[in-house]
């Protein structure tokens, strides 16, 4: 009897993975085996943006409106493999995601927003790198409504209370504000931020608002005048007496200021000379405790220019009062023959200004807003009311020759249907040369520019502060 054994089992060839071959031979990553958590994202990490700024204004229809910059990168991958993109918005009708371009392929891009309507949103931006990271931020943009001359419209963002501006050359000129002792470096033919700014109130001792609204240059030397006034209920504040001188150094994005010299006793000059003079001015009253600087009777300086050919005497040009001061009254200009001694007569209490003969000028019962002289002695002067804070009453920019007894020639009116007043006139081309234009500046101060009844000094954040600067054609 042959025995009986049971079948050996049978063997199977089991073939492994090549994965888990090489992990045997102990050469694989995590990262190849499948299903491992960090299965393509290995040495990457979390992706960084962040703006140089999280405020950005701009405008319906603006032509160049300001840019934001935004910073990115993610350890392990070069910058260029990013991505940045809108992702959200709070409030469509001001600006939806496709209205946002972000330019540039670097670590550094720029994100331009084209506003549909006036208002506020919050945009959400995006970086996504590699291995499936991402990280967002978020961009809080105001939009200002549409205005006309929108082609030849810049704004000049992070003040809205422009009062005096002088070119300083390559494109670039020096804003001040009424309603701080800073002044601001912006070039002119852009909108954005100042690309430098000075802060001269300690460099004068002055606590409190100079309320800056004069400026005349002469070589490298700015005379700035504040408007020697009360303030708005009438009190009188030393600071807003002052006059003072800024030397220039460099030119365009180079330009550097210093503090030179000043002077606080003009204001009591004026009315000392009136007085003089038989008060024929009424600088006394308009000066008196209780007295509103901007009635038709007031007392407020709002321009500073020097005489044709001069460096010493400079007009002063008065916002109020008019000459007489009734509906109809003339706008005042004072010669101040000694200005280039005024400056550096600090601590010497034995100089004070002197006068010439007062020049009035008919500028359709409106005053002095601004006053700017070229080199061939060729004037422009804005013309407002001596009232208006903003665009309820007609503006109109002037010629003149600079010689008393000659009267100006209205060279156009401006137009008054936007927000902010007409406050500046940077320089002044050849006003014969074809294709000549003026650039000018409002004060927007007092402006609702985004539509929620907040006055533009008002708003939180200086990003949404603004003024606007339109370039016009003089001889069209």
């Amino acid at each position: 009897m042959v025995p009986s054994h049971a079948a050996p089992p049978r063997r199977t060839r089991r073939v492994l993975p090549a994965a888990a071959l090489a992990l045997v031979a102990g050469a694989v990553t995590l990262s190849a085996l499948p299903g491992s958590a960090m299965a393509g994202s290995a040495g990457y990490g979390t992706p960084t943006i962040k703006l140089t700024t999280s405020y950005l204004s701009g405008a319906v229809g603006a032509t160049g409106d300001p840019t934001v910059t935004v910073k990115v990168g993610q350890s392990g991958a070069d910058a260029g493999a990013l991505t940045v993109s809108t992702t959200a918005t709070t409030h469509g009708s001001v600006a939806r995601t496709g209205d946002v371009t972000v330019s540039g392929t670097g670590a550094t891009r720029e994100v331009a927003v084209q506003a549909r309507g006036k208002g506020y949103t919050d945009l959400t931006l995006k970086v996504t790198g590699l291995g499936g990271k991402s990280a967002t931020t978020t961009l809080h943009y105001a939009a200002s409504g549409s205005v006309q001359n929108a082609a030849d419209t810049r704004y000049l963002t992070g003040s809205s209370d422009s009062s005096a501006a002088v070119d300083v050359g390559g494109g670039y000129m020096v804003v001040a504000d009424d309603e701080s002792n800073v002044l601001r470096l912006y070039r002119r033919d852009a909108s954005g931020a100042p690309v430098r700014t000075w802060d001269v109130g300690s460099d004068l001792d002055a606590g409190k608002e100079i309320d800056i609204e004069g400026a005349a240059r002469v070589g490298d030397t700015i005379y700035w005048t504040g408007s020697l006034g009360n303030n708005k209920d009438g009190e009188p504040k030393e600071d807003r007496f002052t006059l003072f001188t800024t030397t220039v150094s460099g030119s365009g994005a180079d330009t550097d200021l210093e503090v030179d010299g000043s002077y606080q006793g003009l204001r009591d000059d004026l009315v000392d000379w009136d007085k003089a003079n038989g008060d024929r001015l009424g600088f006394a009253k308009g000066t008196a405790d209780g007295q509103a600087p901007k009635q038709i009777d007031g007392f407020n300086v709002e321009g500073l220019e020097f005489a044709p050919g001069s460096g010493s005497t400079a007009y002063i040009g008065f916002r109020a009062p008019l000459v007489p001061p009734a509906d109809g009254g003339k706008a005042l200009l004072v010669p101040v023959t000694n200005a280039d001694e005024l400056a550096r007569s600090v601590g010497d209490k034995d100089t004070h200004a002197t006068f010439g003969d007062p020049i009035t000028l008919d500028l359709g019962g409106l005053s002095v807003r601004d006053i700017r002289r070229n080199d061939k002695g060729q004037y422009l002067i804005v013309a407002g009311s001596w009232a208006a804070e903003d665009n309820s009453a007609p503006y109109a920019l002037y010629s003149w020759d600079g010689v008393a007894g000659h009267q100006p020639v209205k060279r156009l009116d401006l137009p008054t249907a936007d927000p902010g007043g007409w406050e500046i006139v940077v320089d002044v081309p050849d006003l014969a040369a074809p294709g000549a234009r003026a650039q000018l500046i409002t004060d927007a101060g007092s402006a609702d520019l985004y539509g929620d009844g907040t006055e533009a000094k008002d708003l939180e954040h200086d990003e949404w502060k603004k003024s606007r600067s339109v370039g016009f054609p003089l001889n069209p």
